[in-house]
């Protein structure tokens, strides 16, 4: 078999639907499954699974503390996954990469400002439709901060959060990971949508989060002795 490489991402190892398929309710549970994964390809079919460090590494260690996991998860994540720092000066990237990238990047801030003039101009609408009531300002301040203030904001979170974050490389460990499966010649293994863009504009190999261990689980169904029967073996 040829010999495989993968970068992980942080959604590699918390993606939901990725550690559900493993049959896991928690993200300790799940994390230490798909790590469990890591290492059937690791032992038995000689795929390597990177991990950017210290970003990427970092960010998962969070996680693992923040969700009160297990050290042990710790444990496993230095032992199957190649902790390698991206050569950010070796590693070459085509400039029309970085000319796409502004060109897209403008698009997604001026719809981010659209969406701030929207919720600027419903604000706007909304007090002046209160103030017709000729109550005085002490009278509506709180009906204002209630009914008007606290619902655009949440509205203008969700709007802003889609039209300027999904879909963008939004993090120094987003770079790290395209750069580091770029310098190895390996694929990409997240669930977000904007390293899934720019691995596709840069010619790498991308993987979802999920399918990650379903490839090994049938990768594993091949192997003449699965890794049950080698672990009793071996006791």
């Amino acid at each position: 078999m040829l010999r495989q490489r993968f970068v992980f991402d942080t959604t590699a190892l918390t993606d939901s639907q990725a550690w559900e398929s493993e049959g896991c309710s928690t993200l300790c549970e799940g994390m230490s499954a798909i790590l469990h994964r890591v290492a059937q390809a690791r032992l038995h079919l000689g795929i390597s699974c990177y991990v950017p460090y210290p970003s990427v590494y970092n960010e998962i260690r969070d996680f693992v503390r923040n969700n009160n996991c297990d050290i042990a998860i710790m444990g496993k994540v230095d032992t199957w996954l190649v902790k390698k720092t991206p050569d950010r000066y070796r590693v070459k990237i085509p400039s029309k990469i970085f000319y796409e990238y502004v060109d897209y990047m403008r698009s997604r801030i001026n719809k981010g400002m659209n969406v701030s003039e929207e919720a600027i101009w419903e604000a706007v609408s909304r007090c002046i439709s209160i103030s017709a009531t000729g109550e005085s300002l002490d009278q509506m301040k709180d009906e204002i901060e209630r009914e008007v203030v606290g619902s655009i904001i949440r509205k203008f979170r969700e709007k802003y959060r889609a039209a300027l974050r999904y879909g963008i490389l939004d993090s120094a460990p987003d770079i790290d990971v395209l750069l580091l499966a770029k310098d190895l010649d390996a694929a990409v293994v997240s669930q977000d949508l904007g390293i899934q863009r720019w691995a596709e504009q840069l010619g790498l190999r991308f993987m979802e989060a999920r399918a990650f261990p379903q490839m090994v689980r049938e990768y594993m169904s091949f192997v003449p002795l699965h890794t049950e029967e080698l672990e009793d073996r071996m006791v």
